[in-house]
């Protein structure tokens, strides 16, 4: 009985996290076209209930009555896997990410770790689908997304060495407790925005969107996908940027500590400045994709490799020096 009881507060503390988490794609899906139509002098959604916010309800009903069509070429096990392999991925990375002290479902030493094994394992869900399809354009798409997610996985996890070689510690709640007197953005600067852009191309948001260029691929490794299954991939993209910019927020921005230690704003819970936080990371992402054009392929992985590369390594040993010769490393724990 005490097994079973577990079993099932385990489940409703999984349920707890994801319905709150699928609510959010719904509305910053909606936020993020709010945004674009703004930079564009448009309207946006704005006749789907109150503002247009149903607009994404709308969206997804429609995906779920729409026929499911798989290519006669296509391998189907995998084709039929492969969303599902996207979209669990992009849900359980958020199992280590506290929105306070108290608030996060599984406080793990090694948060970090679990974070990037999970990610990393991300990319096979696009290959699949790109590599099942049978199809030359979702290869393509497949096969670039692959380079890319690869490529700024390598500086996104150097930049947070710069972080851990201040904390200490793996832990995420640590992390955030280590920034109550200053928050590291302000001493890691450069490094915020090398990971900010490292965000964008690791999501593969504009203008680093290559593996789904419609001038070039249709829609890369989507194309042959309709319906619900194509709706999965969606979801996952959206629950993989939103875990970056959680992410960031984490590192850089305090997690849910208070800006401002003044009433009554420090009497506002944690949870309440960690989803601050993440929206004001994802309006910068939408703000990025109103503004800038799409980069070409040979200039990704320049960026990435010849200078973000390089840089996030000397800042590691920037800060390891500075940290050194002022007797402030931390004890690892």
């Amino acid at each position: 009985m005490i097994y079973i009881n577990i079993f099932f507060s385990e489940i409703y503390k999984i349920i707890f996290l994801l319905l709150p988490v699928l609510v959010s794609i719904a509305l910053i899906v909606w936020l993020d076209r709010r945004v674009w139509a703004f930079v564009q002098k448009r309207k946006g959604p704005n006749v789907v209930g109150p503002f247009g916010i149903l607009q994404t309800l709308a969206d997804a009903l429609k995906f779920m009555f729409k026929e499911i069509i798989i290519p006669a070429s296509a391998n189907k096990v995998i084709f039929v896997l492969a969303p599902i392999i996207t979209l669990t991925l992009a849900l359980i990375a958020w199992a280590v990410i506290p929105f306070s002290n108290e608030m996060v479902l599984a406080n793990i030493n090694v948060g970090i770790l679990y974070l990037f094994a999970v990610s990393s394992l991300s990319v096979y869900g696009i290959i699949m689908g790109g590599w099942a399809s049978n199809s030359k354009y979702p290869f393509l798409g497949a096969i670039r997304s692959a380079a890319q997610m690869v490529s700024y996985e390598v500086s996104i996890g150097i930049i947070i060495v710069n972080v851990l070689l201040c904390v200490g510690s793996l832990n995420l709640n640590k992390i955030v407790l280590a920034q109550e007197n200053v928050w590291f953005i302000f001493p890691l600067f450069p490094m915020f925005v090398v990971f900010f852009i490292s965000a964008l191309a690791e999501t593969n948001r504009p203008p680093f969107d290559l593996p789904e260029a419609e001038s070039e691929l249709v829609a890369g490794y989507q194309t042959e996908y309709s319906g619900m299954m194509y709706a999965m991939f969606w979801l996952g993209e959206y629950a993989n940027i939103l875990l970056l910019c959680a992410l960031g927020s984490i590192l850089f921005l305090g997690g849910w500590l208070s800006p401002i230690d003044i009433y009554p704003l420090n009497l506002l819970p944690g949870a309440f400045w960690m989803i601050f936080k993440i929206l004001g990371l994802f309006i910068l992402f939408s703000l990025v994709k109103a503004i800038v054009p799409r980069y070409r392929f040979d200039q990704l992985m320049r960026l990435g490799w010849k200078i973000f590369l390089p840089l996030s390594l000397i800042w590691v040993v920037l800060t390891a020096s500075f940290l050194f010769f002022l007797d402030m490393l931390p004890v690892a724990g």
